[in-house]
């Protein structure tokens, strides 16, 4: 399993937007963005905060909360 890269917020929104995500305006506060996506009547919702770097715990939880692998992040972020 390859290591997790170091990303910043944008990259990793994009990323999420290629998996299908939206972007939910009311529900973001402040520095932090929030994304949405309905699979199989269960709501996603993703908070990314506002960072040139997201530290490696933040991007693992973004991860469990977008329901995706790292090796799957990994492999779209390369594409």
């Amino acid at each position: 399993m390859p290591k997790l890269p170091v990303v910043s917020s944008k990259q990793a929104i994009r990323i999420l937007q290629k998996l299908g995500f939206e972007y939910a305006p009311k529900r973001g506060k402040g520095s932090h963005f929030a994304f949405v996506k309905v699979i199989d009547s269960r709501t996603r919702l993703v908070i990314v905060p506002d960072r040139n770097e997201l530290p490696k715990g933040t991007l693992l939880a973004i991860l469990e909360q977008a329901g995706i692998s790292k090796d799957e992040f990994t492999r779209l972020l390369n594409e």
